[in-house]
Parts: C-alpha cells; sequence; structure tokens
C-alpha cells in the first residue's frame, strides 16, 4: 500500500509539472501540445491500472493471512459447545480476536497509505471478500444453540470492524450475517418467520440451517421443503 501511494504522489508531481511547465511550452508548436497531452494521458492510464494492481495484490495477501488465522485458530468446539444448556460464552472465538487485530493494523496502514477512490475501492473489496470468506468458513461447522450465541458474538465483532470502513454496502452485509446466525439460536418451528423481512438471503441461510446440529433429528429439510419450495 506505501508503494501506492508513493505511486499516486509521483503521478500528482509529473501531472502538475506537465501541466504547469511542459504543456505551456509546447503550445505553439504545432500538433505537440495535442500529442503530448494524449501520450500523458495513456501514461497515467498504465499508472493506474498498476496502482489497482498492486492494490489487488494487496488484498490476497491479506485475505490469504486470514484464511491461515481461521484455519489455524477455529476450533470445532467453539460453535458446538459440549456444555450446551450451560452458561454460554459470550466472548468472542480466538480466531475472530486474532483475525480483527490482524485487519485492524492493515486498516491502520490503509488509512495511511490510501486516500479517495484508492482507499474507498480497496475497503470495499475487502469488505467483500471478508464477508464471502467467512460464509465458506463457517459451513466448516457445525452449531449447536449456544455455539450459534458464539457466532453472533463473533458476527458482531466483525460488524464493529467493518462499520470503521465507513462503506455502507459492506457493513449490510455484514448486518445479514447477523441475522442468519439466528437460524442456530431458535427452534426449529420458528424458521418459519425469521426470514419474512428478508428474503433475498433465504439460499444463504437455508445452507446455515443444514450445518445446525439437529437438523436431521428435527427432520428439518422436510420442513425447508415445506417452507420455502423453491429453495428445495
Amino acid at each position: 500500500m506505501v508503494a501506492v501511494q508513493r505511486c499516486g504522489s509521483s503521478v500528482a508531481i509529473v501531472q502538475q509539472y506537465f501541466a504547469n511547465s511542459i504543456s505551456r511550452l509546447l503550445l505553439p508548436v504545432d500538433g505537440a501540445h495535442a500529442a503530448s497531452c494524449e501520450e500523458m494521458s495513456t501514461a497515467l492510464s498504465k499508472a493506474e491500472v498498476a496502482a489497482y494492481k498492486g492494490l489487488q495484490q494487496c488484498i490476497e495477501t491479506v485475505i490469504s493471512e486470514v484464511e491461515r488465522l481461521l484455519s489455524a485458530e477455529q476450533m470445532a468446539t467453539d460453535y458446538k459447545s459440549p456444555d450446551d444448556g450451560f452458561s454460554p460464552d459470550h466472548r468472542p472465538t480466538n480466531a475472530c480476536i486474532r483475525v480483527v487485530a490482524y485487519l485492524s493494523r492493515v486498516l491502520e496502514s490503509a488509512f495511511t497509505a490510501l486516500e479517495g477512490l484508492n482507499k474507498q475501492a480497496f475497503l470495499t473489496e475487502l469488505g467483500n471478500r471478508l464477508d464471502k470468506l467467512l460464509l465458506t468458513h463457517w459451513q466448516k461447522f457445525t452449531f449447536n444453540p449456544s455455539g450459534g450465541l458464539r457466532l453472533k458474538r463473533d458476527i458482531n465483532e466483525y460488524g464493529d470492524f467493518v462499520k470503521r470502513f465507513s462503506v455502507p454496502s459492506v457493513e449490510e452485509k455484514f448486518e445479514l450475517l447477523g441475522i442468519m446466525a439466528n437460524v442456530f439460536i431458535v427452534a426449529p418451528e420458528s424458521l418459519a418467520t425469521l426470514f419474512e423481512g428478508s428474503p433475498s438471503i433465504r439460499k444463504d441461510a437455508q445452507r446455515f440451517i443444514q450445518l445446525r446440529e439437529d437438523y436431521k433429528s428435527a427432520k428439518l429439510a422436510t420442513r425447508l421443503s415445506s417452507l420455502w419450495p423453491s429453495l428445495s
């Protein structure tokens, strides 16, 4: 990100020098001014493409590290506690704490190194990729009710973090994750009304429901087919 910042600063200096000096000198020369402006525009476009690729590489590196942390730190018992029914653990899981701590350092660097559209594009893409990664990650686990509460706590932690992005579309994604996590907490008979106000997330919710510990014993597949026949 520092390289992108330096690239942006250098481009700004070149643009200013071109406008204040070179461009004026070429005005009297027939055809030279138009040609130089065109070449300048081409060079700036190439610089923008290079900066974009640099940011994409940053995001890939960040997401790979988040994936590594989740794989190393997330335990099956985080979301399927053998003590289900007793006092639930209201703390975020260790995996969540580690990921948010790492991403907080990334965010600090982004706020320092990036500005304007580059910062907005980076944070939007990072937020969208994080949402997608977490959805995929959680589908590796089985959840009981206390595990569902623990997941809600993790989602709240991630949600509070992405609010610092100031990107409404990303915040909305994490709000929807919080709604979907309710499938692990409510009784089977309450699933019918859980997503009445959010039909757009029913497909993801259906995948989440299949992760419930009682999915087979409560015959939730049959319930789902009668609730949302279009998704069967």
